[in-house]
């Protein structure tokens, strides 16, 4: 299941009989999310314009799902006696794919948040699939690769567009704050063993927009294993370094322009 992601790059793992109900009661759905992420790219112009951010290519994602029916939906779970309310929660989920038969799947895209927004979406699944109202939750994130080599990647942006200091970089979208360029003069102008500007800013970059504390494959790992989010069936997915391309050039920035134009 799941394959053609598999031999991609993509992390995948299921949990709490996740593979079995999906392959028996959800193929339709199966083939839906395998065919949405396939075709997932990053240009690594926006990964550098968006500054770390949820990225278009995320937002892409985000739209090839709903396309396919996986939806915004809010829950809203009543408790009453006798009819009268005495207790009300929501819960709003990104990605619903609802089925005849009342039976959904929920979903959540971690490209890179904050890590406790793990616990938010596998409680948030745990609870729903309590009340019966979702039988699979899936997250997608950030995968080890993607997470571990993005300092390869952001250094490979660098040296291919020739950046040899960071007013290069306006072109590009992106506009150091006022602290991020001090870091980065400073490390290139110490004394002892200085770094180049390819070396500082990378560092700087990564450490700022893609640190240990953001949403990645690790930290989603971490919580599963303590049982975050137990008993609910989950399937998890990284997205690999592979989403990452380099041929857009200026047109990424066109498009990313276009869009938030629209």
């Amino acid at each position: 299941m799941l394959d053609r992601l598999i031999a991609k790059g993509f992390q995948v793992e299921f949990q709490s009989h996740a593979a079995a109900i999906l392959s028996v009661d959800f193929p339709r759905a199966v083939d839906e999310l395998e065919d949405a992420l396939a075709a997932a790219t990053i240009p690594i112009e926006e990964i550098i314009a968006g500054g770390g951010g949820e990225s278009k290519g995320t937002q892409r994602l985000r739209k090839a799902l709903a396309a396919r029916g996986w939806v915004k939906t809010c829950f809203v779970v009543e408790k009453r006696i006798n009819g009268i309310q005495k207790e009300s929660q929501s819960r709003e989920v990104d990605h619903v794919r609802s089925f005849e038969n009342g039976a959904r799947i929920a979903l959540e895209i971690e490209w890179n948040n904050k890590d406790p927004f793990y616990d938010r979406d596998l409680e948030n699944f745990k609870r729903l699939h309590a009340d019966g109202a979702i039988s699979v939750g899936v997250i997608v994130t950030r995968g080890r690769s993607l997470h571990e080599n993005m300092r390869e990647l952001v250094r490979r942006f660098i040296d291919e567009r020739r950046i040899h200091r960071l007013d290069d970089l306006r072109q590009w979208g992106y506009d150091p704050t006022a602290k991020q360029r001090s870091a980065i003069a400073k490390q290139t102008s110490r004394a002892k063993d200085p770094l180049s500007f390819a070396e500082a800013f990378t560092n700087k970059f990564v450490a700022d927009k893609f640190g240990e504390a953001t949403t990645h494959w690790r930290k989603l790992e971490d919580r599963v294993r303590r049982g975050v989010g137990n008993p609910c069936p989950l399937v998890l997915v990284g997205l690999p370094d592979t989403i990452v391309t380099f041929d857009e050039g200026q047109r990424a920035l066109d498009e990313l322009a276009a869009s938030e134009d629209e």
